[in-house]
């Protein structure tokens, strides 16, 4: 009996934890609305900020028509926006990128974060 429980904690505890795109997106276009000021997620129209469309997965400060603070072009060399990239900025923007024309103090809330980075991953599925 004992090395049946000690195996299942052993399986237990090497199962990966879960992505953080495993938020929910429905959740996450509503934690986005603090960012639909200066953001679009579904299509690809600039606003204050940088349209967010594919985000995940493409080129940090890569969007032609958008003017990035020398501070976010820098850190952007080499660098995609992948899901723990943009989840380090978006909990604070201003100490991943000192400089950053970003305004916004960070996403307080580890749940909204998944969220939003699950609906960044897929705007459809927010419902909007």
């Amino acid at each position: 009996m004992k090395t049946s429980f000690i195996l299942v904690l052993l399986a237990i505890a090497a199962a990966p934890f879960p992505a953080l795109a495993d938020g929910d997106p429905v959740a996450g276009a509503k934690a986005f609305k603090a960012c639909q000021a200066c953001h679009v997620a579904a299509e690809a129209k600039n606003k204050v900020g940088p349209h967010l469309q594919d985000i995940v997965g493409r080129p940090i400060a890569s969007i032609v028509d958008y003017k990035y603070s020398p501070a976010m072009t820098e850190f952007g060399q080499g660098k995609v926006w992948d899901e723990a990239t943009l989840s380090e900025y978006l909990k604070a923007p201003k100490a991943v990128v000192k400089g950053t024309k970003m305004a916004y103090a960070g996403v307080k809330k580890d749940d909204d974060l998944v969220n939003i980075i699950a609906y960044l991953n897929d705007p459809a599925a927010g419902g909007q």
